[in-house]
């Protein structure tokens, strides 16, 4: 039987400094569950990946001056969430702004519940946390993708079913 997956656009944002923006989430009833990710979600209606990128990242960040780019990564993912298990085909798209101060005002009501703020990491730093960051490998992703440049068409990531 197949699964339906929930379609998601995620955006992968640096700053004029090549800092990463990372939302920190966690588990609605396990706050010491928690992990840092990408602005993003599932798809409204009939819009498109893109537009899709450009509203999450607006209502989750408050940033609207971006200049997206190329989907870079795809990923299929799995995961058990606020009790539920989600299954997602996501895509990321690279962007970047000029603006680097977030504001969480336009947060649905779950995400007032799991997310507890933003914060935009180098890759340097990203390298040396040990905590849980998503998709898996973000920092030697960021770090390639800075040195080489986005790739010609998007780099499939390993699944991840949690």
């Amino acid at each position: 039987m197949s699964v339906e997956r929930r379609r998601v656009a995620r955006v992968v944002l640096f700053d004029p400094d090549d800092r990463v923006l990372l939302m920190h989430g966690f588990e609605p009833g396990d706050p010491s569950d928690s992990w840092w990710f990408t602005p993003g979600g599932g798809l409204e209606g009939d819009e498109t990946r893109e537009q899709a990128a450009l509203r999450e990242l607006a209502e989750e960040t408050g940033i609207t001056e971006v200049e997206l780019g190329p989907v870079i990564w795809q990923r299929i993912c799995s995961f058990p969430f606020d009790g539920r298990r989600w299954d997602q085909d996501e895509w990321y798209f690279l962007a970047r702004t000029e603006r680097t101060v977030t504001d969480r005002r336009g947060f649905t009501e779950l995400e007032r519940r799991s997310v507890s703020g933003l914060r935009w990491w180098t890759s340097a730093e990203l390298s040396a946390a040990r905590e849980t960051v998503y998709p898996t490998r973000l920092a030697e992703l960021l770090r390639m993708l800075l040195e080489e440049g986005p790739p010609c068409t998007p780099l499939v990531l390993a699944p991840e079913i949690v």
